[in-house]
């Protein structure tokens, strides 16, 4: 290796480690998250151990009951046995009680006797095959529930009771209001860039000034504004009262409408950039030819600027579309039950019912389905602007 390239390795090397270390590592972990199953194995793994040697037919034999028995105490008496219940009653409803209630009951051998007498459940099949897949270490389950299935009794994937199946229409409603607020973050950030690529230097400079303001404010302050501003006796009711344009305050924060006027205003310097950063470099010259061959203005800008101009709509639409997907304080605080994504369900899912695995999966599932679109655009892009030019 020359020195030239050991050099330009060396200076690459910083800028690679934390690459990896603040976006390959999380996402591998991430990942590994969304499919691991280790409570089982850490609270009872005597237990465990015989549940893989067991065939999973019927109901296993003496020496499972007696090591379940013993070790589901023991893990009570250690304070051991939280997260394992939340696992199985995250699977099955009443796990927890049935554990808890098996822990505090004076047990006597044989124990395959004793445990379906503290509880019928345990002299189901269904419920020791449970434990048998919690045995394994990893699990599909936590992506199955994301996609609004489940693991059947008998091991098979069933879809979940309609009255239950929520994660495909939070992934689509995600979808949508992310599409949204980037189409109508395009249409508003467009003439904005263009008229801000035309401005002489001190102007442009005063623009883009403006334009970078928003960003030296949080989201919060920047959304906690919107809720003031959009409620019922805020100043935009106000207004609309003061002019006549109705006759009665509107409903508009938590609605979708809030939702995406926020979103929009948060993220509208992330479009604005990227578009004039290309504008400024499109040569004012071009007019004047199109112009000298008998194209009008509305035939030069279809033909000649929009296609120039669109990898900057490109890279700022996919900047907007991905940190869309991902929002979550805006609809939280100004959406209503009906508008909010699957970023409030990570959150609920770590800090409330402390479900790694399902917040990791819906995390998986959301970053798997903003990457293909993502990539649909990539490739789309191109042929549009070929299509146009």
């Amino acid at each position: 290796m020359t020195r030239t390239k050991a050099l330009a390795v060396a200076l690459m090397a910083p800028a690679v480690v934390v690459v990896i270390l603040v976006l390959v590592v999380p996402l591998l972990v991430g990942f590994a998250t969304a499919v691991r199953d280790p409570e089982l194995r850490v609270a009872l793994p005597r237990t465990a151990e015989l549940l893989r040697a067991w065939d999973g037919r019927g109901v296993p034999e003496e020496p499972v009951f007696a090591a379940l028995a013993q070790e589901v105490r023991a893990a009570e008496g250690a304070q051991a046995l939280g997260a394992l219940s939340r696992r199985l009653n995250f699977e099955r409803s009443g796990m927890r009680g049935l554990l808890l209630r098996t822990a505090r009951a004076e047990l006597v051998a044989p124990y395959s006797m004793a445990l379906p007498a503290v509880d019928a459940r345990w002299g189901e099949p269904a419920t020791w095959t449970m434990l048998r897949r919690a045995s394994l270490g990893v699990t599909p389950l936590y992506l199955l529930r994301s996609v609004d299935l489940d693991v059947a009794a008998d091991g098979s994937v069933v879809a979940q009771p309609e009255e239950e199946a929520v994660f495909v229409k939070l992934f689509r409603r995600t979808l949508v209001i992310a599409l949204e607020v980037t189409i109508t973050t395009l249409l508003v950030a467009y003439p904005a860039a263009y008229a801000m690529a035309r401005l002489p230097g001190a102007w442009a400079r005063l623009a883009t000034v403006l334009v970078l303001v928003p960003f030296w404010v949080s989201i919060m302050v920047r959304t906690t504004a919107w809720f003031i501003l959009l409620q019922r006796e805020g100043p935009v009711n106000a207004l609309l009262l003061a002019l006549q344009v109705v006759d009665h305050p509107l409903q508009l924060i938590f609605t979708r409408v809030a939702v995406i006027l926020a979103m929009v205003h948060v993220l509208l310097p992330f479009a604005i950039l990227p578009m004039l950063g290309v504008m400024k470099r499109i040569d004012p010259r071009l007019a004047r030819a199109s112009a000298s061959l008998g194209a009008t203005q509305w035939q030069h800008f279809l033909r000649v600027y929009l296609p120039l101009s669109l990898p900057g709509v490109g890279a700022g639409g996919l900047m907007i579309f991905m940190l869309a997907m991902g929002f979550y304080i805006t609809p939280a605080l100004v959406g209503g039950t009906g508008d909010q994504m699957v970023s409030t369900f990570i959150t609920e899912y770590t800090t409330a019912t402390l479900n790694w695995g399902m917040a990791a999966a819906l995390a998986v599932l959301l970053l798997a389905m903003t990457a293909a679109v993502v990539g649909l655009a990539v490739l789309l892009v191109p042929r549009l602007r070929a299509r146009t030019a």
